[in-house]
């Protein structure tokens, strides 16, 4: 798995930030600032999908300018093709087969819960452009998990995004919202499945709050 490349790193968040989202969203909303999570945790962000938008939109809220950290996306075999793939991976992404995950691929994610890096992973596995009700994955437990054999301070926080269209165009309007974390030592007992309501009731508590603040 490659690192992030410094150079392509420091033109992409220039030209994400301060080109693409300054200019395309007329209006954008960081709600309920997670400051209170301490900086010596593991964090897993939990976004719901709605839109290719979201992962800039993290990244405003979440990225090296914010934390002092680079988000690192777990996303489908399916988005590293090509040149969008080429590109991908050399800004933190890498691909798991949602079906069949590597043993590799699953070592390189846990490696970067321990060691403190800011790991995204879509619950929903994919994009949920209507916000349906779907069974979420189970692959992030499942990492939290491995995790806290190795660390037991691993916070994940569910995180609500919207936009004032469901299909965001130039002059739309953005929010984020960061719901209740959840401390994964203190949920080790439950089953994938409860553990899933639980987390996917917190990120659509956080959604409809991004949603109020967008105008629907």
């Amino acid at each position: 798995m490659e690192g992030i490349n410094p150079i392509l790193g420091f033109f992409a968040m220039f030209i994400k930030q301060d080109i693409l989202v300054k200019f395309f969203f007329c209006e954008k909303k960081i709600i309920n600032n997670i400051c209170s999570v301490p900086e010596d945790c593991s964090i897993i962000l939990a976004p719901t999908h709605r839109s290719r938008w979201d992962g800039l939109i993290i990244t405003l809220a979440m990225g090296r300018r914010v934390t002092k950290k680079d988000c690192r996306f777990m996303v489908t075999k399916s988005e590293m093709k090509g040149i969008q793939g080429w590109f991908l991976k050399r800004l933190g992404c890498f691909s798991v087969n949602q079906l069949r995950p590597s043993l590799s691929v699953l070592r390189y994610a846990v490696n970067l819960i321990i060691t403190k890096r800011q790991l995204v992973v879509f619950p929903e596995g994919k994009i949920n452009k209507y916000g349906k009700k779907i069974n979420l994955k189970g692959g992030l437990y499942r990492l939290a998990r491995l995790a806290t054999k190795k660390t037991n301070s691993i916070i994940i926080i569910p995180i609500g995004i919207a936009y004032s269209e469901i299909s965001p165009k130039f002059g739309s309007r953005v929010a984020l919202c960061f719901g209740e974390t959840l401390t994964v030592n203190d949920y080790l007992n439950l089953s994938i499945n409860k553990f899933n309501d639980i987390l996917h009731e917190r990120m659509k508590k956080a959604e409809k709050i991004a949603l109020k603040n967008v105008g629907r």
